[in-house]
């Protein structure tokens, strides 16, 4: 069993901050913000060495639809993850409780109804999934280094890799876990595109799909508030994300060009 005297005396010090003379800033706040601007800039990079079907005004609109869904979505998801805390519902916790599940459905669920509005067919999600990769990844560096503030820690655990974030209890780092999905899937995206075509929204289906069930497995060891049949809000969230997606599992062929 590992012990606090046993783990790198990195571990001791979470969360970690960044000391500007007197200020303080977190280095959780700063990896947060660079996930938006590379993930941005990267869009507007592949956008630039690509045809895009979809109008730059349509494309607004669309933009508009997607971060208001995820705002919702996040907020709403993030406030029934604990169904305990629902009683002392305030503007506090409403505002402080959100999760990238609620929130990528929630920005689906956008964009889908803005397009059905303004006529737009295509997709509009492909274009973005290596940003989207890119900035979760970094996101979730700054997950990491925000320790046992963040509540993106996994349960105790003796494996070797296990970290202490600042209460001397060995844990899962299951956001370094997710680090790791999303290269293996960044990797596994482009080495398959290198031999075949995706089918118009087939790449955002998989990235999507992927997560959803990579993050409904990745809650079991989670200290998540789970119901009486053992499930969290989370997963039953991504279960609803992967019905949604259901010929995915069961129909991959739909994913190639001209198939």
């Amino acid at each position: 069993m590992l012990t606090t005297q046993m783990l790198p005396i990195f571990v001791q010090m979470f969360p970690f901050n960044l000391h500007i003379g007197r200020a303080v800033v977190p280095i959780h706040f700063i990896c947060e913000t660079l996930s938006y601007i590379v993930g941005y800039q990267f869009y507007v990079y592949l956008r630039s060495k690509t045809v895009d079907k979809i109008s730059e005004s349509n494309r607004f609109i669309i933009f508009i639809g997607a971060a208001t869904g995820a705002l919702v979505g996040s907020h709403l998801v993030g406030v029934l993850e604990n169904p305990q805390l629902l009683s002392d519902l305030n503007l506090m916790y409403l505002m402080g409780n959100k999760t990238i599940v609620g929130g990528m459905l929630g920005g689906l669920i956008g964009v889908e109804l803005v397009k059905k509005k303004i006529g737009v067919t295509v997709s509009s999600g492909d274009l973005m999934v290596y940003p989207l990769i890119s900035a979760m990844i970094i996101g979730r560096l700054g997950c990491f280094f925000a320790g046992l503030e963040d509540g993106t820690y996994g349960i105790a655990t003796s494996l070797p890799w296990a970290i202490n974030f600042g209460d001397g209890v060995p844990r899962h780092p299951t956001n370094l876990y997710e680090i790791l999905f999303w290269l293996i899937l960044w990797v596994s995206l482009a080495a398959f595109e290198k031999r075949h075509a995706f089918s118009d929204g087939a790449r955002f289906k998989v990235f999507l799909s992927s997560y959803l069930l990579f993050r409904f497995f990745i809650e079991f060891i989670k200290p998540d508030y789970f119901f009486s049949f053992g499930m969290s809000v989370i997963q039953l969230v991504c279960l609803s994300g992967i019905v949604y997606y259901y010929k995915v599992f069961i129909y991959p062929k739909h994913l190639l060009k001209n198939a």
